[in-house]
């Protein structure tokens, strides 16, 4: 998916043939980097932060409760992911030719700050999106295993769960949502991390307030169907793998 990926960051950057065939791949070596230990740290937290509160706080909404550990998980996983971000989506952008030239430049630029140029963007679009991702994911399979256990009434297990088609559904339906409400965040954290001029200001309202000026409300929806057309399958893979992983740990325990 990772070509759509790059497709997306031109829509957003307005780059005139968004769909050329040629760099599609630039800057995947980074992302892998990046998002498999930022994956780990990310929802390895989040599983840890959502028991610990769940026993902390037995009266408080599960919801609440899934909101503040996806805040706190994504938190604890972004100090590792904005360098390898700034270096995907500088590559994507064309700003540079390769991975090594891309350490260099950004090194010779900014220093070490340069490799957390948009951090607060990135923030500012990753922990909506995670709160929503989860969220969505956790209320969607809380729903559906009520009804499952309904419907087979007393002979149902205490430990029903989701089969993988399943998770699947729910996770092609949180990433769904979390993609596109999270679009317009999206783009200022493309173009903050790209924004090697300062044209944008290097902050979040000032890019917001740019881009409302220069291409309207609209402007903050670029890319939104490339970002939920690969965010959405990517999700779903991950919860299936994720569901599979924790009923395996369960029946281990």
């Amino acid at each position: 998916m990772y070509p759509v990926d790059t497709i997306k960051t031109r829509m957003q950057m307005k780059q005139g043939d968004a769909f050329r065939v040629s760099g599609l791949y630039k800057g995947v070596t980074g992302s892998l980097v990046g998002q498999v230990p930022y994956g780990v740290l990310t929802f390895g937290s989040y599983e840890i932060y959502k028991q610990a509160l769940l026993k902390k706080f037995p009266s408080t909404k599960p919801a609440f409760i899934y909101a503040i550990a996806a805040v706190m998980g994504d938190v604890t996983g972004s100090g590792w992911l904005c360098p390898s971000e700034v270096m995907k989506q500088q590559l994507q952008a064309g700003i540079y030719p390769s991975m090594g030239e891309a350490i260099k430049g950004i090194w010779k630029k900014s220093g070490l700050k340069g490799f957390y140029q948009g951090f607060t963007g990135g923030l500012a679009r990753d922990v909506p999106f995670r709160v929503a991702q989860l969220t969505t994911f956790e209320i969607t399979k809380s729903i559906y295993l009520r009804t499952k256990r309904n419907k087979i009434a007393s002979s149902a297990p205490d430990d029903v769960a989701l089969s993988s088609l399943e998770a699947a559904i729910c996770g092609a339906a949180a990433g769904s949502f979390s993609a596109a409400i999270t679009n317009p965040l999206d783009r200022i954290k493309t173009l903050m991390m790209t924004d090697t001029t300062n044209a944008y200001g290097g902050s979040v309202l000032a890019c917001a307030s740019k881009i409302l000026k220069d291409d309207g409300v609209g402007g903050f929806f670029a890319g939104v169907v490339p970002r939920v057309g690969y965010i959405a399958p990517s999700v779903c893979i991950f919860f299936v793998t994720y569901e599979f992983v924790q009923q395996k740990m369960k029946k281990a325990e």
